[in-house]
């Protein structure tokens, strides 16, 4: 059975998915060093067909925050400054990590205005049609163009444009927050490591790393 971006899930303490009632949940978190330092990921540009914001990086505390640590890297780009605890509680966030993308838009609609931020699925089976992953590109450039970042709910493995493998089996949260070469190209701040808290991907290749969950833009 398809995993939909609704379907609740569960973190083992080894961060690897477990199942619920007999329907297999990956868990939406990633384990990452504790750290709350705040560095810049990005900065804006303009013209060219690119843009990148300007994000005010925090890494996760602790190895199930990855939901409320990449809406409050998003919403850093609107000069916002959430406490990433208090973005937890609002989003029923607990060790077993956060149970969807629908948790996320509310959250990040409390702070930017109503129906800012919509969500967007995915499924398993349309992750390589031409149409979801035009709409995601699409998303991600009005989005950024809006000066907001995507949130997206991925699981599994995908590689970045330098070669680099990222891979979260259990599944995790990420903001996107720019574009190059028209959206062809986007830039990602992950809360999991700060040692790659930044790297770009292929569009297409987030699409399938999105697969059977969701996004919000």
């Amino acid at each position: 059975m398809a995993t939909t971006l609704l379907r609740k899930t569960v973190l083992t303490a080894a961060g690897i998915a477990a199942t619920a009632g007999g329907i297999a949940g990956p868990a939406i978190a990633a384990h990452a060093a504790p750290t709350t330092s705040t560095t810049g990921v990005v900065a804006d540009r303009k013209g060219h067909g690119e843009r990148e914001l300007d994000v005010r990086y925090e890494a996760q505390p602790n190895f199930y925050f990855c939901g409320p640590a990449a809406a409050r890297n998003a919403l850093s780009v609107q000069g916002k400054n959430i406490d990433v605890h208090a973005m937890a509680k609002e989003m029923g966030t607990t060790e077993a990590g956060t149970n969807s993308i629908n948790d996320i838009t509310p959250v990040l609609n409390k702070e930017t205005g109503k129906d800012v931020y919509k969500s967007t699925e995915i499924p398993m089976d349309k992750a390589r049609d031409r149409d979801k992953v035009d709409k995601l590109r699409a998303d991600v450039v009005t989005t950024v163009d809006d000066g907001r970042a995507v949130v997206a709910n991925i699981a599994g493995t995908a590689t970045d444009t330098d070669g680099n493998t990222h891979s979260f089996e259990g599944g995790h949260y990420i903001s996107v927050v720019g574009y190059r070469d028209n959206g062809k190209i986007v830039t990602i701040a992950d809360s999991a490591n700060p040692n790659q808290a930044s790297y770009r991907m292929d569009v297409d290749e987030l699409a399938r790393w999105i697969a059977s969950r969701g996004y919000s833009s």
